[in-house]
């Protein structure tokens, strides 16, 4: 790798820097809520999933009793 001075290094930073693109602010907020929504969904359907398992799981058990 090659050796660069701390100057030109800082010059790279600021050149690499000034590339970004920041999103909106209608963007930020959109992909937000997007996360909260799929974050929702994943979590009732691992609760649905979860229950359904625990019923098959106390009618199994509750077959020998």
């Amino acid at each position: 790798m090659a050796r660069v001075s701390p100057a030109q290094f800082i010059q790279q930073v600021r050149a690499e820097a000034s590339k970004v693109v920041w999103p909106q602010r209608r963007e930020t907020l959109l992909t937000t809520v997007m996360v909260f929504v799929m974050a929702a969904v994943a979590a009732t359907f691992f609760f649905l999933v979860d229950q359904l398992l625990s019923l098959g799981i106390d009618a199994i058990l509750n077959l020998g009793g």
